[in-house]
């Protein structure tokens, strides 16, 4: 495989949108800078090093063109750019990598991935100036971005000074799709410009084509191949044997999810009462999916006249803490600990699949053989989510409503439960393998061309 970009010569069309493009986003730096200082009210983190958003810099330049760009945009993605890696500095220990995001907790993330000789800084704006100024002073020699990361100015900056970008465990929904053909002078040749993209599925592969990328193979879903934090599931181990209790949990909740899921456990009667085949009690914890909103989301559940009992406040865990005890609810606030949330419940209710969201990742649960129950919204993980509801390791409901009901259904039957904590860790262990594959296909671009 080329080691450059593929050339191609954008129609006139395309170049008047990306120049008027290029002209706003030049133009948007007043804009951008306004809207970090609100978020950073919530999140300390997006006050942090502001001129390097716009390709300004307190490291000094690249010399050589050593780093491997790998371009993490969020959480989620950081903690796939973990995995492949993983694998990657074990076949290139020498790797030096300069890692990029776009939010807070991204970059919060990504910190502990580097190693000595390895660069973080934030996601250059994608105005002509920013970009120029990014590739100039790092001159990857190699860029790599996670799932749906494609910036015009960026790609096109790129190809100019023949830096090949691949976009990996790539994705793309039929809406995103629908967006993108809208965009079509933009999106077209921003995709054309990648040197090769690796598609988590066939279905995206095929979607990808569509919009004019250049698919090399479709690899699999790298998520698939994470592994949970053992420690924290020999943590969790050790407080459900203290407990003794049955744990529903609404996993990465977003916006509107979990005031109806308090909603409906109200309406069953579960929350501060016996159910009958759950034992003494049965215990809810909330888990939401931005650190930002978990005051928010404490509030809105003490709105409902229920007392609320944060993880933070038991370091020792639940069954040594009065308030936790004695709370109605349990509420996750503590960034990286997901491994432990699954493992110490029995279910979990999947956040971002109740709104018109996409879903959120639903192999991490299988992995630590939590089992899940779904909403009608899992654009993002379609495959996935469609194996993991063959395989009996998800359920797919259409609502909050009949999504609280199956739990509590699931959770009255020990058999049933037990049988779908099997299905899922079975399904996480048999789509393993991506890492191994992606790292494959990015070792000879790193070879002399």
């Amino acid at each position: 495989m080329s080691t450059r970009p593929v050339s191609f010569v954008r129609s006139k069309a395309e170049s008047v949108a990306l120049k008027l493009y290029g002209v706003l986003m030049q133009a948007a730096p007043p804009l951008l800078r306004r809207k970090l200082a609100r978020r950073a009210v919530a999140e300390p983190g997006y006050a942090e090093a502001i001129p390097e958003r716009f390709g300004v810099y307190q490291q000094p330049p690249e010399t050589r063109s050593e780093l491997v760009w790998v371009h993490a945009v969020s959480l989620g993605e950081t903690r796939t750019a973990a995995i492949l890696l993983r694998a990657w500095r074990e076949v290139c220990p020498g790797l030096r990598v300069l890692l990029t995001h776009g939010t807070a907790t991204g970059r919060a993330e990504g910190a502990s991935l580097l190693q000595p000789g390895d660069v973080q800084v934030w996601q250059p704006w994608d105005s002509p100036v920013a970009v120029e100024r990014f590739l100039t002073h790092f001159k990857p020699r190699l860029g790599v971005l996670l799932e749906t990361e494609v910036w015009p100015q960026l790609l096109a900056a790129a190809q100019t000074k023949q830096v090949p970008v691949v976009l990996v465990n790539a994705r793309l929904s039929a809406k995103s799709l629908a967006g993108a053909v809208r965009m079509a002078c933009l999106a077209r040749p921003a995709y054309r410009a990648l040197t090769a993209v690796f598609a988590q599925t066939e279905a995206d592969a095929l979607r990808l084509q569509q919009i004019g990328a250049p698919v090399a193979a479709v690899l699999g879903n790298l998520k698939f191949d994470a592994k949970p934090d053992a420690a924290q599931q020999a943590l969790a181990r050790q407080w459900r044997e203290q407990h003794h209790q049955s744990v529903l949990m609404l996993a990465s909740s977003r916006e509107g999810e979990e005031t109806e899921f308090i909603r409906q456990l109200v309406a069953q009667g579960v929350l501060g009462a016996a159910v009958m085949g759950l034992g003494p009690r049965l215990r809810v914890l909330v888990v939401p999916r931005h650190p930002q909103r978990f005051d928010t989301v404490q509030r809105l559940i003490e709105q409902q006249g229920l007392r609320v009992s944060r993880r933070s406040s038991w370091p020792d865990g639940p069954a040594q803490s009065a308030d936790a005890q004695q709370a109605d609810v349990w509420l996750g606030d503590t960034l990286g600990e997901m491994a432990l949330y699954y493992s110490l419940s029995d279910l979990a209710l999947l956040g971002g699949s109740f709104e018109a969201l996409g879903g959120q990742n639903l192999i991490e649960p299988a992995a630590c053989a939590c089992p899940v129950v779904m909403g009608p919204h899992t654009f993002n993980f379609a495959e996935a989510a469609a194996l993991a509801e063959a395989e009996g390791a998800a359920h797919r409901t259409k609502d909050m409503a009949q999504g609280v009901q199956k739990a509590l259904a699931l959770l009255r039957s020990q058999h049933e439960l037990q049988a779908a904590a099997v299905a899922a860790h079975q399904f996480s262990a048999r789509h393993g393998g991506a890492a191994t594959r992606t790292v494959d296909a990015l070792r000879p671009l790193l070879s002399p061309a």
